[in-house]
């Protein structure tokens, strides 16, 4: 009996104190959220900060690119970035007016006009202001007269922006304490998943530089919000525990064999889910496209790590929270390991990841694969078909 009043005595006391730590954390937390960003500090001019991380992304997709996939290095792709007031467009001397919405071509904005007494990499750099606070370039990639640019907002308006969006979803209560920067940090506050989202949207200006019609067509499937993302949740996570084995299996051969349980597993959910022609076509277009960003991102940050011969412009050597693509290994397994939590979610990005991964297993099991990968009707899912 004495034995289990001291062992109560200890569970109340554990709890005492685990609550006592929850409500510190708690209102530490609330405090600390007092000081969470509301506005970019510097809104008319790009901060040497961000002009680090523009520069550092254009240069290593030059260096790098290539050997992610072949001409991707080879092209110069201009950036826009903006904040709530600003877009700003470097890498373009002489822009033509405004930008195109893609895939629609719908032309936003008016003149450029060059950024006084500031430059860019030595060379004038341009902007405009952002009369609508609703009509942006987006997070994706936008046209300037015929040339392909990268679209993303500021890596410190994206913060702003990040904190307060998630603010408004959370509930009361929770929303005064939650640890905003610490979730930031996790999702893209590190300096090299900034560079990372560049080189996502530099992928896709790739893409569109080389098969417009392509992206155009990925980039606007009319299905999205009539696709059975909890009808098909059981189907696709057998799919996704197959691809993982895949990827987890040392000898080609097995990993091949897997693969093609992978496919015919795949053609099972379809059936059972009585998925029309188009809605098969809208998973395949949004893993070419998607996929090959996600895994294109993934895919530098890991050679960067594992090139000697790479060297980071020194503007970004110096910038906050830069490591030299060191964990870029460590996030790349990361991102697999999230392949089955994020691709059994009933949302968007289940295509980047599952995309990505058949990707990475292509790599693997057909090297030549690339040559193909961006011809009409080819999708990842027919090269895997080929093993």
């Amino acid at each position: 009996m004495k034995t289990l009043k001291l062992f109560f005595r200890f569970v109340l006391k554990v709890l005492k104190w685990g609550l006592l730590s929850f409500v510190v954390l708690a209102i530490v937390s609330a405090l600390y959220n007092l000081t969470l960003p509301t506005a970019s500090k510097v809104k008319d001019i790009l901060t040497q900060n961000e002009k680090a991380y523009i520069s550092e992304a254009m240069n290593l997709q030059q260096k790098m690119g290539n050997e992610v996939w072949p001409g991707w290095g080879d092209l110069q792709i201009p950036v826009i970035t903006y904040n709530e007031k600003y877009a700003f467009l470097v890498g373009y001397p002489n822009p033509p007016a405004g930008w195109f919405k893609m895939p629609r071509e719908e032309l936003r904005c008016t003149e450029w006009e060059v950024v006084k007494n500031d430059r860019f990499g030595g060379a004038s750099y341009y902007r405009q202001l952002l009369p609508n606070p609703d009509i942006t370039p987006e997070s994706f990639v936008v046209k300037v007269g015929e040339r392909w640019v990268v679209s993303m907002q500021t890596k410190e308006y994206a913060a702003v922006t990040f904190y307060k969006n998630l603010r408004n979803e959370l509930p009361p209560v929770l929303n005064a304490i939650f640890p905003y920067k610490i979730f930031w940090q996790f999702l893209m506050g590190s300096t090299e998943n900034y560079i990372a989202g560049l080189e996502h949207e530099a992928f896709h200006a790739f893409q569109g530089t080389e098969v417009p019609y392509r992206l155009a067509e990925a980039e606007s499937p009319p299905f999205s919000k009539d696709y059975p993302w909890e009808k098909s949740a059981n189907g696709w996570n057998e799919e996704i525990n197959l691809l993982m084995e895949a990827f987890n299996t040392e000898s080609n051969e097995a990993a091949s064999k897997l693969m093609a349980q992978f496919l015919a597993k795949r053609s099972e959910r379809r059936e059972k889910s009585n998925l029309s022609d188009e809605i098969i076509r809208y998973e395949q277009k949004r893993e070419w496209l998607e996929g090959l960003a996600k895994y294109a991102e993934l895919k530098i940050g890991v050679i960067a790590s594992e090139n000697q011969r790479y060297k980071p412009i020194n503007e970004v050597v110096t910038a906050p929270g830069f490591k030299n693509y060191k964990t870029r290994v460590s996030h790349f397994n990361e991102q697999i390991g999230d392949v089955k939590r994020i691709g059994n979610s009933p949302a968007e990005p289940r295509f980047y990841y599952t995309g990505m991964l058949q990707a990475v297993m292509l790599d693997r099991l057909m090297p030549a694969w690339k040559k193909v990968a961006f011809k009409e009707g080819i999708y990842l899912e027919n090269l895997l078909e080929k093993l």
